[in-house]
């Protein structure tokens, strides 16, 4: 199925977000390159203002709803990390949001939702059952996480930045999950150049995604617990455009465990003094571990950054 999603919308995307985010930072990876003899990149998406990648998706959408739409108030499903974003950009526009969460959310980002000034509605076990509550509450507008034409547009702005700085880039490596985030990559990406690979990491915990793709069609997959909670959740058994962009757009998708991503989160304290979350600890654990093959010139996103310092403490500790 072709994208409904185009290139011009990126681009548009990126203009309508600019007074709400920032631009975020891309850095050389002495320590990273040195371990993989290439050059490798972090694109920084934990600086923004939310906390991850996901306030790029969450401002392009609400920033395109209609009068109506915004009186209403907001709703989404989340894992954390696109729930904390809609919180924000809600709060910024005076719009009421509403985020419904599993219990399988950490209480780290619970207690971050609780003081984004959004209502807190907490259910099932799954992200899953966190979407169905939220289509339950008729009366507010819903707001996609990832399944979703302005999200993934929003999303798509990460690849026109590091195509701005690193236009030599030949390999793009992230976290994938739902998929908005490397579907609005693929788009840009590809539309430049074919060479350039884009590769997903998922947890093995619940590589919803990766099933999907295998099976040639969206499935459901049981959830465990993991530190790359981020990548949690469902692709929807209806999904409009992710399922076929990623199965369009990825390279590769790469399967890691808990140790590989605990890997990856405890090199980016030691060696990069920097707190990441699982979700972005597990592509920098993939190319630690040898799990993929890397570029001449990589950009490894770093997703988001909302993860309890005791956690990763904690992983210090057992390393040791």
């Amino acid at each position: 199925m072709e994208s409904n999603v185009e290139l011009r919308d990126v681009w548009q995307a990126k203009q309508r977000i600019k007074p709400i985010i920032e631009r975020s930072p891309l850095i050389y990876s002495r320590a990273l390159s040195e371990r993989t003899q290439s050059d490798i990149y972090f694109k920084l998406e934990n600086l923004n203002v939310s906390g991850s990648f996901k306030v790029r998706g969450a401002a392009n959408k609400i920033l395109r709803l209609s009068k109506e739409e915004r009186a209403r108030g907001v709703i989404t499903f989340s894992t954390g990390n696109f729930g904390l974003s809609v919180a924000y950009v809600a709060k910024r526009l005076g719009i009421k949001a509403v985020i419904c969460i599993s219990k399988r959310v950490p209480q780290e980002k619970v207690d971050l939702l609780r003081q984004s000034g959004a209502e807190i509605i907490i259910v099932g076990e799954s992200q899953d059952d966190a979407e169905r509550e939220c289509y339950q509450r008729e009366q507010y507008t819903v707001i996609h996480p990832f399944d979703d034409a302005d999200v993934i547009a929003g999303q798509g702005t990460i690849g026109l930045e590091i195509l701005e700085d690193l236009p030599e880039v030949d390999t793009v490596i992230g976290g994938l999950s739902g998929g908005g985030l490397h579907s609005g990559l693929g788009l840009v990406l590809k539309k430049s150049s074919t060479s350039i690979r884009l590769i997903g990491v998922s947890t093995e915990a619940g590589p919803t995604m990766y099933n999907s793709i295998q099976q040639g069609k969206p499935v459901v997959v049981t959830e465990k617990d993991t530190l790359a909670d981020s990548l949690l959740g469902g692709i929807g058994k209806n999904n409009r455009y992710t399922f076929s962009m990623v199965n369009q757009f990825v390279d590769d998708i790469i399967l890691v465990n808990e140790t590989t991503i605990a890997h990856g989160m405890t090199f980016m304290l030691l060696e990069q003094q920097m707190i990441i979350e699982g979700a972005a600890g597990a592509g920098v654990g993939a190319v630690l571990a040898g799990k993929l093959k890397v570029g001449a010139t990589n950009v490894l996103l770093i997703t988001g950054g909302q993860v309890d310092p005791s956690v990763v403490l904690a992983l210090l500790n057992t390393e040791k």
